[in-house]
């Protein structure tokens, strides 16, 4: 397999605009096409037990999950057990006090920590980047809330127990989590909750992205509230399940539509999803570029083994999957993919909303907790 290192992670300036998405494409393009990705499915496991990245099915954000299978490490930081299957990891004990502690954490101080980590040891880690893990992690924490009972979303940091931890949307994503126990080694009054929210807000602004507003308190919570499995969106299907999933957050199709740029993050794996390849030629760059591949690429099958999905005609490098179809063929939906294809600025703007948006499901926030706006370094 080609090095990761032939396309090494960068800070992206705050700079909008169209060229910011498309002059980079000739030789990120090349880069990726020199990669040699798998041709054959190798294990795979069933839609349901899918479900980046946002598990989604194959994780994305929709389709997806903001990132469904968004990411799947090939050097670990830690082995996984036998099957795969993630152990509980050994966590700082738990504070009594449900909010206090949050006041007492240097959140600025956190944030640098998390983008210190992004690229510490990250150069032979599938794209040379822990962002798009994180971003699948917060993403995943938070995209299990119903708004019909009350349950799941952000607040719990339940994923750190079996058997949330095992569900196949989540394989993969232990990886981050012990990437994130660094963090809460130093600071120890952080919640994991937070913790895990902050982590995206990081990797999404590290990476180019957009300003998310984010505030603390968050609680921790107990192995009993872990949601059940197939809460998060299966890539393998259409558009009324992405709306399914997502109404039952709480989501319109504006903000669903936005959420899915996310892809620009990030790719699929077989060990994971089933399915295979990066959504974008610079999966470590967060861009309107999804839209713009999901719209101008001309898709055909991919001729392999594995699961139905497509690749990009001319160099068979990029993909979509049939979830990320919905977006160009449902009407309602391709009005905003149409806009933000056009409009970063735009999309940026909606896309923060909704992502901080999706960061606060399920939290009843103490009255004087602050937002915080932090500025990317």
């Amino acid at each position: 397999m080609a090095s990761s290192k032939l396309w090494m992670p960068f800070r992206l300036a705050a700079a909008r605009g169209p060229a910011r998405s498309t002059a980079h494409l000739g030789s990120a393009r090349a880069a990726l096409a020199a990669r040699a990705y798998t041709s054959s499915a190798g294990r795979t496991t069933t839609a349901a037990g899918l479900h980046p990245l946002l598990g989604v099915a194959v994780s994305g954000v929709i389709g997806f999950g903001l990132a469904y299978y968004i990411y799947a490490p090939q050097n670990r930081l830690v082995p996984y057990t036998d099957d795969e299957k993630v152990d509980d990891i050994k966590t700082v004990p738990e504070q009594k006090s449900s909010h206090a502690p949050w006041k007492q954490v240097d959140y600025h101080q956190v944030y640098k920590d998390i983008a210190a980590l992004m690229e510490e040891g990250a150069e032979g880690y599938d794209d040379g980047s822990y962002g798009p893990v994180l971003v699948r992690l917060a993403w995943h924490s938070s995209g299990t809330y119903s708004k019909h009972d009350k349950t799941g979303g952000s607040n719990g940091a339940t994923m750190r127990y079996s058997p949330e931890s095992n569900h196949g949307a989540n394989r993969g994503l232990d990886v981050a989590r012990h990437l994130l126990e660094k963090v809460k080694l130093k600071h120890h009054d952080i919640s994991y909750a937070d913790l895990y929210t902050l982590g995206g807000v990081v990797a999404v602004q590290e990476m180019g992205g957009p300003q998310i507003p984010w505030r603390p308190g968050r609680s921790d919570a107990t192995a009993n509230k872990c949601t059940p499995d197939g809460r998060l969106p299966d890539a393998a299907l259409g558009q009324d399940h992405v709306r399914d999933i997502f109404y039952r957050m709480g989501f319109n199709d504006q903000e669903i539509a936005a959420l899915v740029g996310a892809h620009a993050l990030g790719r699929c794996h077989v060990e994971r999803s089933g399915f295979d390849g990066p959504w974008t030629f610079s999966p470590t760059s967060f861009t309107n570029d999804y839209y713009n591949q999901l719209l101008n690429q001309q898709w055909v099958k991919k001729d392999w083994t594995g699961p139905f999905q497509f690749v990009d005609k001319d160099s068979k490098s990029i993909m979509m999957l049939p979830a990320d179809m919905a977006f160009k063929e449902d009407k309602n939906f391709r009005k905003y993919v149409e806009l933000y294809a056009k409009d970063e600025d735009q999309f940026f703007k909606d896309f923060s909303k909704a992502y901080a948006k999706l960061l606060e499901l399920g939290v009843d926030f103490p009255k004087d907790s602050p937002t915080y706006r932090f500025p990317a370094l």
